[in-house]
């Protein structure tokens, strides 16, 4: 969790600009915690970065919270604003895929967060997700774990899905990592799926057991 100047200062902006959005009502202000403080999650990152880059685009900020409340058909058309050509192209790959706009919507905002904190590793991170949806066997877990966003916590399927996960792991586990491209997803995909949140805490745990 972040201060606001730690949130201003992974965004690019000014404290100041934060609090004027948050005035304005673009990006929504967090309740103070028990210290008194306010803190921020990488939700709050991924969103200041799109309000900042649509406003140096000549947005005007009345215009910028429509847009950015916008149905997912309609904001699909704003992504080359925030996003490199090669990072749009592998959005759509995805929807080619049948990849749910749910996950799209994840894996957009934490390209968005990635391009924000290292633009030069961007090339090598669409390398790497265009090698696995290359691969049948990484595209069909990638879209078993899509699925498994909508399944009861208990599901069998659940169980089968962690040792897969688990199986693979520990098969690709000296090869290149995305662990950070990952992170914000996997944050979100927990918060709001009880069947993620089982499936992270019993892998989190078999880690842990296997040193």
């Amino acid at each position: 969790m972040l201060t606001i100047g730690q949130l201003a200062d992974a965004a690019g902006v000014t404290v100041h600009t934060v609090r004027c959005y948050h005035q304005r009502g673009i990006l929504p202000e967090p309740e103070r915690d028990d210290t008194g403080y306010q803190r921020y999650d990488a939700q709050a990152v991924v969103d200041l970065i799109r309000i900042r880059t649509l406003a140096d685009a000549g947005v005007p900020l009345t215009r910028i919270d429509s847009l950015l409340r916008a149905r997912p058909a309609e904001f699909a058309s704003a992504e080359r604003v925030f996003l490199p050509l090669e990072v749009v192209d592998v959005l759509e790959r995805m929807r080619a895929l049948r990849v749910s706009e749910r996950m799209i919507r994840l894996e957009r905002d934490a390209w968005i967060l990635m391009v924000a904190i290292d633009a030069d590793s961007v090339p090598q991170w669409v390398r790497q997700k265009n090698a696995a949806f290359d691969d049948p066997e990484l595209r069909n877990l990638y879209l078993t774990c899509d699925q498994a966003f909508d399944w009861p916590p208990r599901d069998p399927r659940v169980d089968r899905l962690i040792d897969t996960i688990d199986a693979w792991d520990a098969a690709h586990r000296d090869g290149p990592s995305q662990a950070d491209s990952l992170a914000i997803i996997l944050d979100r995909m927990q918060e709001h799926s009880p069947a993620w949140q089982r499936i992270l805490d019993v892998l989190a745990l078999r880690s842990r057991r296997g040193g």
